[in-house]
């Protein structure tokens, strides 16, 4: 009988340790051994403090705050399975980092999701593994097979079990319609979205509101919620038209800046999130749900060479 060549190998940095900690609890297996300090000059330092050679390597990273810190020690992370001699090496990234930066708005700025891209590329990983793209095209960035998992699922499954009355699922922008749909349809709920504009990064001004919400029980899903601020006024613009309730579903809280205290003062009844990104200070009425069954599963069936289409089913 075929036996695959190379074991299994989950290595992770600093960027969420308790969830590369449940992906391998759920594996049923034991977390890589990886030293990743910091020299006295604040250079990053890394070594793998056990033998990959053969091995089918992942690295658990989201690049998320400190970016800078966390997408560097990603990288070394990578370079060093690679210099190891692992067999692969897969680069498990739950949230992706300088994504909103996917194309030039204006001349004489970069396409910084591109440049992620390429060091990823040339640090040696093999495959990405990776959650809720905030611009889905960031996987034609890659010359490598890039897997993007929903986080939709998760979230709409979780917005089931509350039994809400008169749902309905609302985008917090026209690009986010599709996410919505997604959930509008598992959830068999009527869908819409807000029509806003955006002056500058970080600043939204709500525009209109696309669709009945009086009398209903609206959620707002997006991709992640970052100051809080573009959200809390759709929220804010939703019940001042005569909704009943808001709730707010996002695979990724970043919660960057002041988010903590404007979602505290917002009118949310309750917050789901998922923990792709580690919540050192949540917001009151914050519910997480673990995303490392998904990834877990993920993970397993790129080692074995099986379908990862199936978990989009």
């Amino acid at each position: 009988m075929f036996e695959r060549e190379g074991i299994l190998k989950i290595f992770t940095g600093n960027a969420n340790r308790p969830l590369a900690e449940k992906i391998t609890e759920h594996l049923g297996i034991s977390m890589g051994q990886a030293d990743v300090g910091r020299f006295s000059n604040g250079e990053i330092r890394v070594r793998l403090m056990e033998n990959v050679r053969g091995a089918d390597v992942f690295i658990v990273q989201p690049t998320s705050g400190p970016v800078n810190d966390n997408l560097m020690e990603l990288l070394l992370l990578i370079d060093a399975a690679r210099r190891a001699s692992a067999r692969r090496v897969t680069a498990v990234i739950p949230f992706y980092g300088y994504a909103r930066q996917d194309r030039k708005e204006r001349g004489r700025e970069p396409i910084s999701a591109k440049l992620v891209a390429n060091l990823i590329t040339t640090a040696g990983a093999r495959r990405v593994l990776t959650m809720d793209l905030h611009a889905p095209q960031i996987q034609g960035f890659f010359d490598i097979p890039v897997d993007n998992l929903q986080g939709g699922r998760i979230l709409s499954e979780a917005i089931y079990q509350k039994n809400l009355d008169n749902v309905m699922i609302m985008s917090p922008d026209a690009g986010g319609v599709y996410r919505a749909r997604q959930m509008a349809k598992f959830l068999q709920a009527p869908l819409g979205f807000i029509d806003k504009r955006r002056p500058e990064p970080n600043v939204s001004e709500v525009v209109n509101v696309i669709g009945k919400v009086r009398g209903k029980t609206v959620v707002i899903v997006d991709d992640m919620i970052d100051t809080g601020g573009t959200i809390a006024k759709a929220a804010q613009a939703i019940l001042d038209l005569g909704a009943q309730a808001v709730y707010a579903a996002s695979t990724h809280p970043v919660f960057s800046g002041q988010a903590r205290d404007i979602l505290n003062a917002s009118p949310f009844h309750e917050i789901v999130v998922t923990d792709t990104i580690v919540l050192a200070s949540a917001p009151e009425r914050t519910q997480v749900i673990s995303v490392a069954p998904l990834l877990a599963e993920a993970i397993m069936r790129v080692h074995e060479d099986l379908s990862v289409s199936k978990l989009f089913e």
